[in-house]
């Protein structure tokens, strides 16, 4: 009945949404060039053959199934898949890293008649959802069109599954519309059985087995180039109030390690201008790498305001801050770091990946700090002890190589669905005369 009722609330809302969407648009958190795609209309052909669609909200959850998107298209040679997404942060990521016969579209809204449209156009064979994104009409328009839907990775914050529990007869039929939840841990899992999903399972953080982020290797020669022999440390996917403590960090280190430099890879780089506003006002030499500005002797802040190359920054500086952790985000992939030979460190909040960190705590590869005293003496530590910091980095490197067997395990779940679709093709069998 409350699905109902939330279908015929939102049915008459397009202008509200149309005006939403448009206020977005001038905030640069919409593509104007592909904005009538959240309104359900492609702006691409459909492929031939079994299309499977995979939503992911935004870059975490992007990032984390760039790896199993590769797998399914070189282990099932006649798949094409759609990943859509709702930010336009995602929307270039995934234009650089999604290979052939993979293709990117922003979600539509959770209008009906937007959906319909959608649907209407792509008819996926098969619709994967990442973590926790749960748009109760277009879960329930593509449940009714009998396309199997399987949640990987799937999360509930503890915020997110209180508020869901005060609506139990919407979220009940959605999470039951799933084929089968495929948890990151057996808290997780409780918590969707509790709002009413069918069939759940335990696999693991699916971001723990995401592709190594890329690396441009003449950039990272230039940039070495520039630094020379100073030290250097990195806070890495920012939010609001942490650049500001890594600054503080930065003011505690200068005076023990003279030439220090500090770089800070906002989580989104359109607050670039802002944070070298507040930089500046510190007192601090920044460096803007949207300004194509070199780093100098003077440079006390490389600022890296652009978008995708996070793997360059993490293999410069070996030893990295996580960002969302000391402002109540929940934090980000920590894996990415540790694959890329950096000591980690992080805030107290990490439940976004709380997986990973509480495995690199038990590996003895990563350390937590709760602000910016803490942040400059753990740097300062890892600054000193290069022994310390090269083994700690060694130590995560071990913890990330053994996440990576949890890609198996999701795509091992996934099959009964995917050889219906696309079968692995048959190994031909050697000829009689090459057989040993």
């Amino acid at each position: 009945m409350l699905p109902l009722l939330y279908r015929t609330l939102t049915w008459p809302l397009a202008p509200l949404a149309i005006a939403y969407l448009r206020q977005r648009r001038q905030r640069g958190k919409e593509d104007a060039i592909r904005f009538r795609e959240r309104q359900g209309v492609a702006s691409a052909p459909r492929p031939c053959g079994s299309l499977i669609w995979m939503h992911a909200a935004s870059v975490g959850e992007a990032t984390a199934i760039l790896r199993l998107v590769e797998r399914l298209l070189q282990s099932r040679p006649a798949l094409e898949i759609l990943v859509t997404t709702g930010t336009v942060t995602s929307a270039d990521l995934l234009e650089r890293r999604l290979p052939a016969r993979a293709r990117h579209q922003f979600v539509p809204a959770d209008l009906p008649h937007w959906i319909k449209r959608f649907l209407d156009h792509w008819r996926p064979d098969l619709a994967l959802w990442v973590e926790s994104e749960l748009w109760p009409n277009l879960v329930l328009a593509t449940t009714a069109r009998g396309i199997p839907m399987v949640l990987v990775n799937g999360r509930l914050s503890e915020r997110s599954y209180r508020r869901w529990r005060w609506w139990p007869g919407l979220i009940g039929p959605v999470l039951g519309a799933f084929n089968l939840c495929l948890a990151q841990d057996e808290a997780q899992a409780s918590r969707f059985r509790l709002l009413g999903a069918r069939q759940v399972g335990t696999v693991g953080d699916l971001k723990a087995a995401a592709v190594a982020l890329p690396i441009n290797r003449s950039d990272l020669s230039q940039l070495r180039g520039w630094i020379g022999s100073r030290p250097v440390w990195l806070a890495a996917s920012t939010h609001a109030g942490e650049e500001q403590i890594a600054a503080r960090a930065h003011r505690h280190l200068a005076a023990q390690h003279p030439g220090l430099l500090t770089v800070i890879v906002p989580r989104h780089p359109a607050r670039g201008d802002t944070i070298r506003a507040m930089l500046t006002a510190e007192g601090l030499r920044t460096a803007c790498r949207a300004r194509q500005e070199p780093i100098t002797r003077e440079t006390d802040i490389y600022l890296a305001d652009t978008m995708g190359e996070l793997g360059l920054f993490y293999r410069l500086a070996g030893i990295a801050f996580i960002g969302g952790s000391l402002v109540a985000k929940g934090g980000h992939n920590p894996f990415e770091a540790a694959r890329l030979d950096c000591a980690v460190l992080h805030g107290p909040d990490m439940s976004n990946c709380a997986g990973m960190a509480a495995a690199l705590a038990a590996g003895g590869a990563a350390e937590t700090v709760t602000g910016a005293e803490a942040l400059a003496q753990a740097v300062s530590a890892l600054l000193v002890d290069s022994t310390l910091r090269v083994e700690r980095a060694a130590a995560g490197a071990r913890v990330a190589a053994a996440g990576l067997g949890i890609l198996d395990t999701v795509l091992e779940r996934l099959a009964p669905w995917l050889d219906r679709l696309a079968p692995v093709p048959e190994v031909a069998e050697p000829p009689r005369s090459l057989r040993a």
